[in-house]
């Protein structure tokens, strides 16, 4: 197959380096000639230090040649270039390729999910999103790792699930498309919360309490919104949210934990040096919130950091003194 990536950042990079080893032609795009060029130069990315890109990967800043005669093209750019990158690439793509988004979040002015936007842009082409607990420091070491192709069409995410398979890479499938990106949006809010709790200097307990608690406050949501409960559970899921809110290589974890150190969130996003993603997402899971008349009191706290800048030892005494409450409710 052939199949083109837009999207040259950790995660395009180390797919570009699976599938071709895969057996695929792979060609590799990213709007920033400079970096491309250095890419096709060094052949290994600034953040997979150590991982060697195959001499055959096709590198290119011509979205043409990447999507042209592509038997798929996978989007792996940032939630917030979506949609333009969709656009700058529509008269390059076909109704007959398949498109597959990895990227991870929710547009704000239209609380779309990355498949939405993509279905809105490109209408007429099968999409389907990959998500799962797969940090790309990982899967460029060829670590064992787990994924999950969504798509309401079974036979397509088993296609697309069937490109990655190899000794180191399982894929699983799952119809439940939506429900799979609210839990890859969501997760980096909840992300950002234990990594201001570890920054605050507390220790396991609040971080199991706050994956545990964010999770559910994610699984309401998504059922409120039509998803299947059942995602939730899974590698999409709590799976996600588990390797994003305690993983070394999380970039929401790490933001947060500078924020909760003291530094503000523009200083942390600026000391990552990466996108956050949790961030960008925060404005649209708020609005969902008050839209599906869901009660999500870590995310409410987390924006309120973030975005109103209330300090973080102040949500603390908010959680902890709220009333008694069943855990499990009807």
């Amino acid at each position: 197959m052939k199949i083109g990536i837009l999207g040259s950042g950790t995660w395009g990079t180390a797919l570009a380096r699976l599938l071709f080893n895969n057996g695929h032609d792979v060609v590799l795009y990213s709007v920033i000639r400079e970096e491309i060029e250095q890419l096709d130069k060094m052949r290994e990315h600034p953040n997979l230090k150590g991982t060697r890109l195959p001499d055959g990967i096709v590198m290119t800043d011509d979205l043409k040649k990447a999507c042209e005669d592509a038997d798929f093209v996978l989007f792996a750019v940032p939630s917030i270039y979506i949609r333009s990158t969709a656009e700058s690439a529509r008269k390059f793509i076909n109704t007959d390729q398949i498109i597959i988004d990895v990227a991870k979040g929710i547009e704000a002015d239209t609380m779309f999910t990355m498949s939405e936007i993509l279905s809105d842009v490109l209408p007429g082409n099968k999409i389907v999103a990959l998500s799962g607990p797969t940090h790309a420091e990982e899967v460029a070491k060829d670590l064992p790792t787990t994924i999950v192709a969504a798509c309401e069409d079974s036979e397509c995410a088993k296609e697309v699930a069937n490109l990655f398979f190899n000794s180191s890479i399982r894929a699983y499938i799952n119809n439940d498309k939506h429900g799979v990106e609210i839990c890859g949006a969501l997760k980096n809010v909840i992300a950002l919360a234990t990594g201001i709790s570890c920054g605050l200097g507390y220790g396991d307990n609040a971080k199991a309490a706050l994956i545990t608690r964010g999770m559910e406050e994610i699984r309401r949501l998504g059922v409120a919104m039509g998803c299947q409960e059942q995602t939730f559970a899974g590698l999409a899921g709590i799976g996600d949210l588990i390797v994003t809110a305690t993983s070394e290589h999380s970039r929401n974890n790490r933001c947060g934990r500078l924020i909760g150190q003291g530094l503000s969130p523009e200083e942390a996003k600026k000391q990552v040096g990466m996108v956050v993603e949790g961030i960008n997402a925060l404005e649209a899971a708020v609005e969902l919130c008050e839209k599906y008349h869901v009660t999500m009191s870590i995310v409410s706290g987390v924006n309120d950091i973030i975005n109103n800048g209330v300090a973080p030892k102040v949500i603390v005494d908010r959680l902890m003194s709220r009333p008694a409450m069943y855990e499990v409710q009807k």
